[in-house]
């Protein structure tokens, strides 16, 4: 069994054969899937979309820091309410993305303490990005990890340096089909290997970063949660291990940090 830890099946690009990706994925082993929120609106999606599909699919809530600038004064009360539903595992996807600034770099510290903060009240783990701002987002992180029951940074494509730090900090790792790319993911199939099999969890992001050495090539380049198999078989390998192994560790894994039981 595999469990993507984050897919955007709220994605419009999904509209047209939803139920079908989701055929193709558990006909790939993958059984469960967690359906990510990125504000307030897709948030509310993730969550009927989950309740939707039924057993195995779940729902995290946040504002993504692109969007951190449309957070106001009832953001919080709106995101406490959506985090007490049942189906949510997660707060998030946020943090800080520094790389593409489409919120002020002021307003997604804001927006990024405020779910730590709410995260941390609700007893909720939290599914972390980060692009091109770790150091910042590490020394805001810090202080709430008392109270949080774990953390994930989602799509690590760091530095060693880095990834040091997040297992320093007891942070687990999201690796996707970045460590299928020959142009940027090389650095990456040298670290995985230093992952502690404990920390390690699997994803797509989908319908973002199609691994670019599926074979054939897909004719899209819209990404889908089957293709998780293929992360894992990669990954797999550049752990040694056999990927019935590296799926049964990481779905394990993906139990323990989001409450889902076996």
């Amino acid at each position: 069994m595999l469990t993507d830890i984050g897919a955007n099946l709220t994605h419009n690009s999904f509209d047209s054969d939803r139920q079908a990706v989701v055929d193709r994925a558990r006909a790939a082993g993958v059984e469960r899937m967690i359906i990510t929120g990125a504000d307030l609106e897709s948030s509310r999606k993730a969550i009927s979309l989950a309740a939707e599909l039924g057993a195995g699919f779940y729902a995290t809530v946040g504002i993504h820091p692109h969007h951190a600038s449309s957070a106001n004064k009832d953001t919080h009360g709106e995101l406490s309410l959506l985090l007490e539903h049942p189906g949510v595992v997660a707060a998030g996807e946020c943090g800080l993305d520094f790389y593409r600034n489409l919120s002020p770099p002021e307003d997604q510290e804001t927006t990024f303490t405020l779910q730590l903060e709410i995260a941390g009240e609700k007893g909720l783990p939290m599914f972390l990005h980060q692009r091109d701002a770790h150091d910042r987002l590490i020394e805001l992180l810090k202080p709430y990890l008392g109270e949080l029951p774990a953390a994930v940074m989602h799509c690590f494509t760091g530095t060693r340096r880095e990834l040091e730090e997040c297992l320093e900090l007891d942070l687990y790792v999201g690796i996707t089909g970045w460590v299928c790319d020959e142009r940027r993911g090389l650095h990456l199939r040298d670290l995985v290997h230093d992952i502690p099999a404990e920390r390690l969890l699997l994803e797509t992001d989908a319908p973002y970063l199609l691994p670019r050495d599926l074979q054939p090539k897909p004719a899209s380049r819209r990404n889908e949660p089957m293709h998780l198999a293929h992360i894992a078989a990669v990954v797999a390998k550049l752990r040694n291990e056999s990927p019935e192994d590296t799926a049964a560790i990481t779905s394990a894994n993906a139990s323990r940090f989001y409450g889902l039981g076996t």
